[in-house]
């Protein structure tokens, strides 16, 4: 059984990045600035969620598979992953704390995931969301 979870997803290394955040916050334009690295697009702003052996597995919605709102440009096409195991899951947050020891973890589907909150006006957001995959994400994945 799936579940549709608000959020954009990308994948990096296979492993699946949860992005969420108040409409406005910058999901989207997280993801682009992600996929121009060379992150793939798994969803924006509507992923299919399930659980598969012990892990939280992240797809494309039918509906909107491949497709990217890019601010003042319109609705994009690009490349879509297979499903992905989420590793991480990052929320755009304008009160986010300035260090992180330990992330706080959120339970989505059963699952726990490491979540860390990103001040979304950084302007190099994007290499904070890889290092936060980098250092918190969970590796067995």
């Amino acid at each position: 059984m799936s579940v549709v979870r608000q959020a954009g997803c990308v994948a990096i290394g296979g492993r699946g990045l949860l992005i969420e955040g108040a409409p406005g916050t910058g999901k989207s334009s997280l993801a682009l600035a992600l996929i121009d690295r060379g992150a793939t697009l798994v969803g924006d702003d509507g992923v299919l969620l399930r659980v598969q052996g012990g892990r939280l597995i992240a797809a494309p919605h039918p509906h909107i598979a491949g497709k990217l709102e890019v601010r003042n440009v319109g609705i994009v096409d690009l490349p879509v992953s297979a499903p992905v195991p989420v590793s991480l899951l990052v929320r755009l947050d304008v009160d986010a704390p300035r260090f992180v020891g330990t992330p706080d973890v959120m339970e989505i589907c059963g699952i726990a995931l490491p979540l860390v909150r990103l001040w979304p006006e950084s302007p190099v957001l994007h290499l904070r969301a890889e290092m936060a995959l980098s250092v918190h994400g969970l590796t067995t994945c």
